[in-house]
């Protein structure tokens, strides 16, 4: 599995980060978590509005700070 966390570098892009790594650790997922700083390449997911959360290569949610346990709900 593959996660993208697609953000300019705001607090929030870094605790969607923070949260995208540790519930990869608390499911066991076997996962890379890469963080998406161009903007280039953030338009090209169609994102307008970010943090946004990627995952094999599929825009899962953008625009929100998900918790911990949103992000578990997503990758299950």
């Amino acid at each position: 599995m593959t996660i993208k966390v697609l953000g300019t570098g705001c607090d929030k892009c870094k605790k969607l980060e923070k949260h995208t790594q540790q519930a990869v650790e608390e499911l066991g997922l076997e996962a890379t978590v890469e963080k998406v700083e161009d903007i280039g390449k953030i338009i090209g997911y169609g994102v307008m509005q970010t943090p946004a959360l990627v995952v094999d290569e599929k825009v899962r949610s953008t625009g929100k700070l998900l918790t911990v346990e949103e992000v578990k709900a997503i990758l299950l």
